[in-house]
């Protein structure tokens, strides 16, 4: 159990997050089925994101590894060799689910597993439509939760109507279609993060969107190329956060990842009345967006937050949580069912670890209502093996009246390993 006592002054320093979980996990599949090097760089070394190396690995692609440096030897889709064991994806459902896309069209049979919360994750959304583009996918009932068992092959294209707001479900029909023959189209719900279609034009290949609709033809061939992964700004909103409540402080946050599709976090903080501003903006040679983000102390206010806004900021609405509970009046997230299955229900998760500090914040079907501000206190909370409850968590004790006490803290190595060395360096 790691004690956490509360900040004694304002938050002040420069701190360059990691690289973005997505990002990195896309870039090593990618280069994985291209033909040819790729270089990565600021690579995020986090848990999930080795999890991806290994995996494709044991596929036979040799990658190697140099702190935040990765470098692919891409062997094209049919250089990948059917694994001689298990595919353990860890404590990473991105992993998983893009994985089933890849394996989906490979000749041979593999087998992927993943950890305990892993196994609580529902898989059928990606297994269904993929089970109709031909692939055959078996597991625990019904091949909705792993180990699920893929035996891959010629894969039809799908015409397929999103029934959730998924992006990772998104990308791993994305990554069948590429291999199938004809133009696979997905529509979405509402649009999510386009990683995935940034990095197939990144390595040579093209995708077509129209509005909510994504298109892809499959038999394109992909090349290595060279990558640079921004800071990730799911990471990064926790010091934003931390910088808006902690009284006296000012956080400079460079070569932060501010894709359209991801920066949901910039909205509603600026709707809060938080004292932001984003310089040096430019973009990445795959075309993603970066720039530089200052956040100060700021008088916060309640808002709304639901609709086509949820899917551009729902990893962040466990620190959006916190910050609600130092606005002044009521804070309703809406629409947020997808928290649901993620590494915890984070909805009830962030609820009951919040309440235990003494925030006023109740849960309903789709998300929570949150009344500020309040005082928090202090005591021991769990990030139950969250990595982002575990960090929202952290953040809280900062403006807490005594000690926190976080157990399973070690949980959120799993996308930032120097987070609290970055808080320390800044308090």
């Amino acid at each position: 159990m790691l004690k956490l006592s509360p900040a004694e002054k304002g938050l002040k320093g420069t701190i360059e997050v990691p690289g973005d979980k997505s990002i990195s996990h896309r870039s090593v599949m990618f280069a994985s089925v291209a033909e040819g090097r790729t270089t990565v760089e600021n690579f995020l070394p986090g848990a999930d994101c080795l999890s991806t190396i290994a995996c494709f690995q044991k596929l036979g692609v040799t990658i190697e590894r140099h702190g935040n440096r990765v470098v692919v030897e891409g062997k094209g889709w049919n250089g990948l060799e059917e694994p001689k064991t298990v595919l353990d994806t860890g404590n990473s459902g991105t992993t998983t689910r893009l994985m089933l896309g890849i394996l989906a069209g490979r000749p041979f049979h593999s087998v992927i597993i993943g950890d305990d919360s892993i196994a609580r994750r529902p898989m059928n959304r990606v297994t269904k439509p993929l089970r109709d583009m031909g692939a055959h996918i078996d597991g625990r009932e019904n091949g909705n939760f792993t180990p699920l068992s893929v035996r891959g092959g010629a894969l039809r294209p799908i015409d397929y109507r999103m029934t959730v707001a998924s992006a990772q479900v998104k990308s791993a029909v994305l990554l069948a279609g590429l291999q199938a023959e004809g133009i696979t189209r997905i529509h979405e719900l509402q649009p999510t993060r386009d990683h995935t279609e940034r990095m197939i034009r990144a390595f040579g290949g093209s995708v077509e969107t129209d509005g909510k609709t994504v298109a892809v033809r499959g038999g394109q061939a992909l090349n290595g190329t060279d990558i640079f992964v921004p800071g990730d700004i799911s990471s990064a909103a926790f010091f934003m956060a931390a910088a808006c409540i902690v009284p006296g402080s000012e956080i400079i946050l460079p070569n932060v990842g501010l894709n359209p599709t991801r920066a949901g976090i910039i909205e509603v903080l600026e709707k809060m009345g938080a004292s932001l501003e984003v310089i040096d903006r430019s973009d990445t040679k795959q075309g993603e967006q970066k720039g530089t983000v200052k956040v100060r102390f700021s008088a916060l206010k309640g808002v709304e937050i639901s609709g086509a806004l949820i899917p551009r900021l729902i990893d962040e609405i466990p620190i959006i949580a916190l910050l609600a509970t130092q606005a002044e009046g009521t804070t309703v997230i809406k629409d947020a069912q997808e928290l649901k299955v993620k590494e915890t229900n984070r909805i009830d998760t962030v609820v009951e670890e919040l309440k235990k500090l003494g925030a006023k914040i109740e849960a309903t079907e789709d998300g929570m209502v949150i009344e500020g501000p309040n005082r928090l206190l202090c005591g021991a909370v769990d990030s139950r093996g969250d990595h982002r409850i575990g960090m929202m968590l952290s953040v809280a004790s900062l403006i807490c009246r005594d000690a926190v006490y976080l157990e399973n803290a070690e949980a959120i190595n799993v996308s930032y390993p120097g987070f609290f060395g970055d808080l320390k360096s800044v308090l």
